[in-house]
């Protein structure tokens, strides 16, 4: 089959993470603007073109003081750097529905290679709109420190306000173009 073009559905879709909260528990959050480029052919997506671009500003950890000092030049620094991007750059089959896809991640002004843990979890047809739909799922984990968001603050009983581990997981429903 042939590489086609898919739509990104972002009611459908999430971009979210999660980091450790004073070394005790885990704040998470997602980003609500984003898009992507997909040129795929959802059989075998070793030769896809993926490309996704997230508005940093979108940040929402469902706390507004949080959510600004997220936005601010202590992480993300939205004024300078308001898009983190991520490029596939090579995409391996591991089994029959679960890739690696490396790629670049822009995060801060730092482009860095990663490695996604990405599933294909199938195509189906939108009784709505009669359109083909795929899902994919997939995370991977970054230090946060390795793109220049080296923020922190002492915690009284030990240890830090912020882990250095963020996992960044998504869930994406996507509709071939006619």
């Amino acid at each position: 089959m042939a590489k086609t073009v898919w739509k990104v559905d972002t009611v459908h879709s999430e971009i979210g993470f999660s980091v450790k909260h004073m070394m005790i528990s885990k704040a998470k959050g997602t980003f609500n603007d984003f898009d992507a480029v997909l040129e795929a052919d959802v059989d075998d997506l070793t030769d896809s073109k993926i490309e996704i671009t997230i508005d940093a500003a979108s940040i929402d950890t469902k706390n507004k003081d949080r959510d600004d000092h997220l936005r601010s030049a202590d992480f993300f620094d939205v004024e300078n750097h308001p898009k983190i991007t991520f490029t596939a750059t090579d995409i391996k089959k591991k089994s029959e529905n679960n890739y690696e896809v490396t790629g670049d991640l822009t995060l801060h002004g730092t482009t860095k290679p990663v490695v996604l843990d990405v599933n294909f979890e199938g195509q189906s047809k939108d009784p709505m709109s009669g359109n083909q739909v795929a899902g994919f799922s997939g995370e991977t984990t970054i230090n946060r420190k390795d793109f220049g968001l080296t923020w922190n603050a002492a915690v009284e009983t030990g240890g830090v306000l912020v882990g250095e581990e963020v996992t960044i997981n998504f869930e994406i429903e996507a509709h071939k173009e006619a």
